[in-house]
C-alpha cells in the first residue's frame, strides 16, 4: 500500500488532494454540485420557502430523547468534545459487535465518502459503481485521477452486479454499492449483495453505503457489517442523517478492518464533530421507539405518491425508502422550475439518456400538496 507522506501528499495528483482537504468551498463545489445540466440551468424561485423534497431528510423532526440531549450539552459548549466522540465510539462499536479500531466518525456520511474518495483515489487505477447512485466518492476520486467506470442500473432501476463484476480489473482501487439505492429508493436482495461483497473482496475493497438501511423493515436489514466481523476487505458507511432526523447536527460512521479505517483516517480525521451532534445521536441510537414510528410514517407518506403513480400509470422504482426515482414528464429544467412556482423543490437525475425525477418523501399533508402540484401542471 502506498504511504502518503507530507511529500508524497502534495506530490500526488498536482496537489490536488490537499487542496480538497484544505480549501472548504472547493470540497463543498464537489459535494454539492447538480447531479444534471437540468439542475445547473434552472433558476430559482423567488418567494416562500418551498417545501424541501430535494434532500432526503426526515420531515418528523428528531427525536425528543436527541433534543433534551442537545439542549443539555450546551452548557458544555465551551469544551472540546474529545472525551465524548472517544466514548461515542465505545458505544458504536459495542452496537455493531466490533472493537472502536473498527469505527472512525466523521460530519455526516458525505463527509467520510469524501475522505474515502481520497484516500482511494490517490492510488489512481479505477473505481466501480453503479450508475445513478450517491456519487460524491467517485467525484473526488475522479478529480485526482481516478478513473471511474460507471455501470448502468438494470430495468428494475437495481445495481447490475453482474455487469459491475464484470468492470472489475486489476487496477481496480474501490466498488462502490449503495443498498437501498439513492437515487431510485431500490433494494436489492441483501443476502445476494453479501455474496457479490464476499466475492469482490477477494479482489479489492468493497464500499457499502448503507444509509437508508434504516427505512427498511428490521426482518430486511442485513449490513455488510458482518463481513467486516469476518475481517473481510469491506468497508460499511452509516449515517444519522436520514431516519434519526440529525441531518443539520452531522454525524455518520465507517464500520471497517482496522487498517481500511486507518487508511481513511489518513485523509482526515473526526474534529469537524461537534459535542451536540454525538450526545444527540448517543441519544437517538436509544430511542428505537422514534425509528418506528419515522419509519412507518415515511412508509404511509411515500403511498401517497407511489399511489397516485400507479394510478396514472407511471413506472417508478420499487422504493424502501423515503424517496421516489420516476420519469420527467417533459424537459427537466422546466420541471424544476414549474414545481418551484407552485412551492416545492425536487431533483432531476439523468439515466440512460433520460431526465428522472427524484422526490423525497416529506409529510402525508406535504405529499397530497405535491400529487395536487404536479397533477395541475401534468394532467
Amino acid at each position: 500500500m502506498k504511504s502518503i507522506d507530507r511529500r508524497n501528499w502534495l506530490r500526488s495528483a498536482a496537489g490536488l488532494t490537499g487542496a480538497f482537504a484544505l480549501n472548504p468551498l472547493y470540497a463543498d463545489g464537489l459535494a454539492m454540485a447538480p447531479v444534471s445540466e437540468a439542475e445547473r440551468a434552472a433558476k430559482p424561485a423567488a418567494g416562500p420557502m418551498p417545501v424541501k423534497l430535494n434532500a432526503n431528510e426526515n420531515p418528523f423532526g428528531l427525536s425528543p430523547r436527541a433534543m433534551r440531549a442537545v439542549q443539555e450539552s450546551l452548557r458544555e459548549g465551551n469544551r472540546y468534545p474529545f472525551g465524548e466522540v472517544a466514548a461515542f465510539r465505545e458505544v458504536l462499536a459495542a452496537h455493531e459487535g466490533v472493537t472502536p479500531e473498527h469505527i472512525h466518525l466523521g460530519a455526516g456520511s458525505g463527509h467520510l465518502l469524501c475522505q474515502s474518495g481520497i484516500a482511494f483515489g490517490i492510488q489512481g487505477g479505477s473505481v466501480v459503481s453503479a450508475n445513478p447512485t450517491f456519487p460524491i466518492l467517485m467525484n473526488y476520486a475522479e478529480a485526482i485521477g481516478t478513473k471511474w467506470k460507471k455501470i448502468d442500473l438494470n430495468d428494475r432501476l437495481e445495481h447490475d452486479y453482474e455487469s459491475m463484476a464484470a468492470a472489475v480489473s486489476d487496477d481496480t482501487r474501490l466498488v462502490f454499492v449503495c443498498n437501498p439505492n439513492n437515487p431510485t429508493g431500490t433494494l436489492v436482495d441483501p443476502s445476494y449483495v453479501k455474496s457479490f461483497c464476499e466475492t469482490i473482496s477477494k479482489k479489492t475493497t468493497v464500499y457499502a453505503d448503507e444509509a437508508y438501511v434504516d427505512f427498511l423493515s428490521p426482518h430486511q436489514q442485513m449490513s455488510m457489517t458482518e463481513l467486516v466481523k469476518k475481517d473481510m476487505n469491506v468497508i460499511v458507511s452509516r449515517t444519522f442523517s436520514k431516519v434519526y432526523g440529525l441531518a443539520g447536527l452531522r454525524l455518520g460512521y465507517l464500520v471497517g478492518r482496522p487498517d481500511l479505517i486507518k487508511k481513511v483516517t489518513k485523509v482526515g480525521g473526526s474534529m469537524e464533530i461537534g459535542r451536540t451532534a454525538v450526545v444527540a445521536a448517543a441519544e437517538a441510537l436509544k430511542d428505537q421507539e422514534f425509528v418506528q414510528q419515522s419509519r412507518e410514517k415515511n412508509k404511509s407518506a411515500r403511498a401517497v405518491l407511489t399511489s397516485f403513480l400507479d394510478n396514472r400509470k407511471i413506472f417508478y422504482g420499487k422504493s424502501e425508502t423515503n424517496f421516489v426515482f420516476f420519469p420527467s414528464p417533459e424537459q427537466g429544467k422546466k420541471v424544476l422550475e414549474n414545481l418551484q412556482q407552485k412551492g416545492y423543490l425536487i431533483r432531476i437525475y439523468e439515466h440512460k439518456s433520460t431526465e428522472w425525477c427524484r422526490v423525497s418523501v416529506g409529510t402525508e399533508a406535504e405529499m397530497r400538496g405535491f400529487v395536487a402540484a404536479y397533477a395541475s401542471l401534468y394532467s
